[in-house]
Order: structure tokens, then sequence, then C-alpha cells
């Protein structure tokens, strides 16, 4: 089953990422998450699956919350899903194109950049079409 495992926010530019067991996703985004001013980008979304590759390309155990994404999935492949639409509980979401991994990554940790290119393992951005909570544990599936 393909499930929501973990939430993370940060309020602020260069903050902390800071873990959640549930949200409010609205239609602008993640509630306490730095604002989005680019409605394509309301959501980050990266893959476990796709983490743990990045991960073992570094040769090192890095946590998911290092990539600064708002939502940590399993079960999923977000590979080439632009157009494609993602529910994570009673939330719907457009996938509007692959998260380009930056700079931030390497401050995280050195050749994480690198390791996040291959494969979309960087993750998603997405449009919020369905507001609504989201908790750890609820279902994903894309539709």
């Amino acid at each position: 089953m393909s499930r929501l495992l973990d939430i993370a926010v940060h309020p602020i530019p260069g903050a902390p990422m800071q873990r959640l067991n549930n949200v409010t996703i609205a239609a602008s985004g993640v509630a306490g998450d730095v604002p989005r001013t680019k409605p394509h980008r309301q959501v980050t979304v990266v893959a476990q699956e796709a983490w743990r590759r990045a991960c073992a390309d570094l040769g090192a155990e890095v946590p998911w919350t290092a990539r600064r994404a708002n939502l940590f999935v399993e079960g999923v492949d977000l590979t080439q899903t632009t157009g494609k639409r993602l529910r994570v509980g009673v939330v719907l979401l457009e996938i509007t194109g692959e998260t380009e991994p930056c700079g931030t990554m390497d401050k995280q940790h050195f050749g994480l950049q690198a390791a996040l290119k291959p494969g979309w393992r960087a993750g998603v951005t997405c449009h919020v079409l369905e507001p609504g909570e989201v908790k750890v544990g609820d279902a994903v599936e894309l539709v």
C-alpha cells in the first residue's frame, strides 16, 4: 500500500525543517510552510524509494528532511508524472513537474545535489486542486 510516511515544513527560508504528524494543505499551499508565490509549486513531494537510491549513491544515510520537501511518500513512482494527479488522503494535487535539485542540497550534505539529479529523485512540485488535512499514514495514489 502506498502511504504518507512523514510531513515537514519550514516557516521561513533557510529555517530548519519541522516534522509534523498532520497538516492542513490549503488552496495556497501547506500551512506553516514558507508562503509560495508560484502556484505550480505549492507542495513538494519526495518518494522514499528515490531517496534511498540517492543515499545509496552518496554512501550515506541522510534524513529525508535534508531535501526540504513537504511530503515523504512510499510506494509511488513519481518519475515522469507531470500532469498526473496525486491523491494524499483527502487532498488532491496536480503534479506540475520535477523538482530540480539546487545548490542548497550540497549545503545539507556534500554530493546530494548530484545524487538527486537522475530519475526524478528530488521529487515533484504540485498545485493544490482539493485542499484538506493530511496525516502520517494516509493512503497515497496516482489518479
